[in-house]
């Protein structure tokens, strides 16, 4: 049985049989041509699955529980995560155990890539080329998985936005998500030198030090006590945002205030002066010339519903 639960997001969710288990799988399409799939399901029994030759498109799956295993070795779960490219898939033969299994897929058309990974000239980018094989046989990868990974998977299946707010997010979470997966392939292709240049333990630290900015945007830390809650030098700490987010420490953080500020002040619940004292800001002036720079109007202007200019 399925339930639309959300139109305007295309959000499904289906109950899986009583006889085989309990337990949903939830369907939204965060993006044309990409689905996010969240199970969270508990098998009675062990389940095997004869999957046969087939045409599929690109997969990034992440288990949070449980594993699954196919005919010619493969593992996901339990320390391994998966890549899966377009093309033809080969009939397998693919065993779930019997366990509570919970997991994250993104299902894309191989178009959608050149949408989050562009090249310059707006193709998908050359690194990536090896997940699109139209009918030629997919490419299949399992990858060990990071906390890095594992943190922003959960961070999508607890994601605490409605509406179009939440579409909004998870599309950066699911592209963030991707990143780390490909992040060993593309460190030996030499094509993402910024993980290459960065240890695995420095990349899961510096997911840390946002995660700490994003839940204290009111009183953040300073930059050297946030080096010291996630235990990396200052000078690791910049480049890694730079590399990672495309930004220093102090503007990741600005910016992420001046989202949540944007949409404090459309909910209307609370005036710019209470949302400017909200996000930790002591002069008043100071909120309101982030603002502008950030989207282009002012933050009054933004309360009584004029449209963006950037952002």
């Amino acid at each position: 049985m399925n339930n639309l639960q959300n139109p305007e997001l295309n959000e499904f969710i289906y109950q899986i049989p009583s006889w085989e288990g309990k337990g949903y799988v939830r369907e939204i399409e965060v993006h044309p041509d990409l689905w996010l799939l969240n199970y969270d399901v508990e098998h009675y029994n062990d389940i095997l699955e004869k999957v046969p030759e087939s045409a599929h498109p690109v997969q990034f799956q992440v288990l949070l529980s449980g594993k699954c295993l196919n005919g010619y070795g493969g593992q996901v779960g339990e320390g391994y995560t998966m890549i899966s490219g377009s093309g033809v898939q080969r009939a397998m033969l693919a065993t779930i155990p019997k366990c509570r299994y919970t997991s994250v897929d993104n299902l894309m058309e191989p178009d959608v890539l050149r949408t989050f990974f562009p090249a310059e000239d707006g193709d998908i980018s050359p690194q990536l080329q090896f997940l699109t094989k139209g009918n030629d046989w997919q490419t299949l990868l399992y990858l060990k998985t990071t906390t890095a990974i594992q943190g922003v998977a959960q961070q999508i299946v607890n994601c605490p936005y409605k509406g179009m707010t939440k579409r909004m997010y998870l599309q950066a979470k699911i592209q963030e998500l991707m990143t780390l997966q490909l992040a060993p392939i593309m460190a030996e292709q030499d094509g993402l030198q910024p993980y290459s240049q960065l240890k695995a333990q420095n990349i899961a630290r510096i997911h840390y030090a946002k995660d700490i900015l994003l839940s204290r945007l009111k009183n953040p830390p300073s930059l050297i006590e946030l080096t010291q809650l996630v235990g990396v030098s200052e000078s690791t700490l910049q480049r890694g945002f730079r590399q990672l987010f495309g930004t220093t420490v102090f503007c990741y953080l600005t910016d992420k205030r001046m989202e949540r500020a944007e949409q404090l002040l459309r909910s209307g619940s609370l005036s710019v002066a209470e949302v400017a004292n909200l996000l930790g800001y002591a002069h008043f002036g100071h909120f309101c010339a982030a603002f502008k720079r950030r989207f282009g109007i002012t933050p009054s202007e933004c309360f009584f519903g004029k449209k963006l200019v950037s952002g």
